[in-house]
């Protein structure tokens, strides 16, 4: 019994050695945005942080100035899972380079993308549809409902970036020469129904969206290649100056869209779950239908998140280890 006593005496400071070594994951905080795509990546980083790694996480909702702000000047939100990151450049530059924000993996594999669209059953019947050659040759392929000798690009509401970038692109392709004219649908309803009227009944319809969101979800559409490179000069200059007369042809930035992490997170918390949060990365196509899946269910961003994780573990099963990943499936 002493020679017992002795041997458990002696391995106990060993075994609280490495108790006290192994990282603890601890309280986390998790920032959520008011669009669905953030909501919902928020939700699916809360559920496999706490029952993966035994965290004690909680989202806090902000808006995407405000959260990336306080992460940089008080280390909190602990997490951004989806940070727009080039809609606020001034803010994250210096953060990032001196290593107060840490970027951890990009959270959309495509990166955010803008652009002008048409359906996919127009590829399917003319290969060249979605490339603005093609596009600018043929606009008795997309008749307006107003003119319908003329072709019919919609445009976006008025006062978004991408509404002026279209009509000077529309300028700078010279779409009203090549006998286009540019709708301005006035509000994001408006550019919605237009869409789905079109697709519902399987009609022409051409214009400006972006990705991902529930909408392409819903309905397959081919971003429209401008047949040349972005130019981040001529951006500037004057694809998104509403004011410049001399629009160049251009094509759509793709925003990066990154999980941002504070660094006293990274430095104190299980080095396990940061490589999650390294891994955890997920494509347009699978966000748009998500996205689509919620706004026909009414679903929040918790419904979301279990819906996700309950019907594609091929996706999420490879963004964590074998042992994490049955212990989600397990609090399903």
């Amino acid at each position: 019994m002493k020679k017992h006593l002795l041997g458990a005496a002696a391995a106990l400071p060993l075994f609280l050695l490495a108790q006290g070594a192994m990282a603890d994951c601890g309280d986390v905080t998790i920032a959520s945005m008011n669009w669905q795509s953030a909501e919902v990546l928020s939700n699916i980083d809360k559920i496999i942080l706490n029952q993966g790694y035994g965290c004690s996480s909680e989202i806090v909702v902000v808006d995407a100035a405000s959260g990336i702000t306080s992460q940089v000047e008080k280390g909190k939100p602990d997490i951004i899972p989806e940070a727009w990151v080039d809609l606020f450049p001034e803010l994250v530059k210096q953060p990032l380079a001196d290593g107060r924000v840490v970027a951890l993996v990009p959270s959309l594999s495509d990166g955010g993308q803008a652009g002008w669209f048409v359906p996919r059953y127009m590829v399917e019947k003319n290969p060249n549809i979605n490339k603005i050659g093609e596009i600018l040759a043929h606009p008795e392929y997309f008749p307006s409902p107003e003119n319908p000798s003329k072709g019919a690009i919609y445009n976006g509401p008025t006062g978004w970036g991408g509404t002026i970038a279209t009509t000077q692109l529309s300028k700078a392709f010279d779409v009203k020469g090549k006998g286009f004219d540019v709708i301005d649908t006035g509000s994001a309803a408006a550019l919605d129904s237009s869409m789905a009227k079109a697709y519902e009944r399987k009609a022409p319809w051409l214009g400006f969206y972006w990705e991902p969101t529930s909408l392409l979800g819903m309905y397959d559409m081919v971003q429209v290649d401008f047949g040349v490179p972005h130019d981040a000069a001529e951006w500037k200059r004057c694809t998104s100056v509403e004011s410049c007369s001399d629009p160049k042809p251009n094509t759509f930035p793709k925003d990066h869209v990154l999980t941002l992490a504070s660094k006293s997170f990274i430095e104190h918390t299980d080095p396990a779950a940061v490589d999650y949060l390294k891994a955890r990365s997920w494509n347009n196509k699978t966000v748009n239908a998500l996205m689509a899946w919620m706004t026909e269910n009414q679903a929040t961003g918790e419904d979301g998140a279990r819906h996700f994780l309950s019907e594609h573990p091929e996706i999420w099963t490879k963004w964590a280890s074998p042992e994490v990943a049955e212990k989600i499936k397990s609090s399903l």
